[in-house]
């Protein structure tokens, strides 16, 4: 059923670039191959193609190879997985900011395809945010914090990350709440800007009214270079951020944490960002190593 009428149209039209997507499988195949088209071409100056539009290939957890459009707008690739017939767990992660028609995912003939390996972690979790949690600016579709966590603590997540319009609106609320899930993290501080003080209580408040005993994290903006040198509406934030999550503890809720942005990225790690804003690969693997131990701990992994 469509939810397009629910929301406002430049999050529906977010929506459909495909953030977060992949195609996992178990093959013996010592060769994986696919084949993709796109409408449109956007192109970034703070963000490479192939994280924009390109496709990532992991096999057993490691990165194996990468693949972006041609000058007409179209994919083909033959990634080699492997020296010998053995089952192997694939992992074909889509593009970040760019929606493609698939038409061919194969392998050799006569290689076998089986369900992939499970996760640690039977739901999911739902990361909400910015184009921060969308993906931007990854060098690779799978060199996104969650993808880095997903590898390492064996979880799967929905990537609900819209570029500019992270703004904590209850239809997404709603819609977070009919996703069958193990954790909600809410990234959504880049956008918000000076309203976060009453959007958090409002948007976990909605959350809370329809998933009572759900674990919520609730991230504070990491450190930007400007941050340095004299307040910035993010050190508010911070304070907004740290004064919500201890009042909801001391009222009862158990369920509620806080994750430290300057645990992401620091005054040291700024480099982190690619236009001091936007994560780059190495800065969404900072972030990763910071989000790692509280989830495990929330999660029990």
């Amino acid at each position: 059923v469509s939810r397009k009428d629910k929301f406002r149209e430049p999050v529906w039209n977010l929506a459909q670039c495909p953030a977060g997507g992949r195609i996992r499988f178990r093959t013996d195949a010592v060769e994986v191959g696919l084949r993709a088209d796109f409408a449109n071409m956007p192109v970034m100056h703070h963000m490479p193609q192939t994280g924009e539009s390109g496709f990532d290939v992991f096999v057993d957890g490691r990165f194996m190879g990468n693949r972006w459009p041609d000058e007409k707008n179209h994919t083909e690739a033959v990634w080699k997985i492997g020296p010998d017939k053995r089952m192997r767990d694939v992992t074909i992660h889509m593009p970040l900011y760019n929606a493609p028609v698939i038409t061919h995912v194969g392998i050799e003939e006569g290689a076998k395809v089986e369900a992939p390996s499970p996760f640690a972690v039977e739901k999911p979790v739902v990361f909400y945010g910015s184009s921060i949690t969308q993906g931007g600016c990854a060098s690779n579709p799978g060199g996104t914090y969650q993808d880095f966590l997903s590898r390492w603590l064996g979880i799967d997540y929905v990537n609900l990350g819209f570029s500019g319009q992270g703004m904590g609106e209850p239809e997404l609320a709603d819609a977070i709440n009919d996703i069958d899930a193990s954790l909600i993290v809410c990234d959504h501080w880049a956008n918000t800007h000076e309203t976060l003080k009453d959007n958090l209580p409002m948007f976990v408040g909605r959350l809370r009214a329809g998933r009572p005993n759900i674990p919520i994290i609730v991230v504070s903006p990491y450190c930007y270079p400007d941050d340095i040198l004299g307040k910035t509406v993010r050190h508010d934030q911070r304070r907004w951020v740290n004064a919500f999550v201890k009042k909801a503890q001391a009222e009862g809720d158990r369920n509620i944490y806080k994750m430290d942005g300057y645990k992401l990225i620091s005054r040291d790690s700024t480099l982190g960002t690619i236009d001091g804003c936007h994560p780059n690969t190495y800065g969404f693997y900072l972030m990763a190593k910071g989000f790692a131990p509280l989830i495990k701990r929330v999660l029990g992994l």
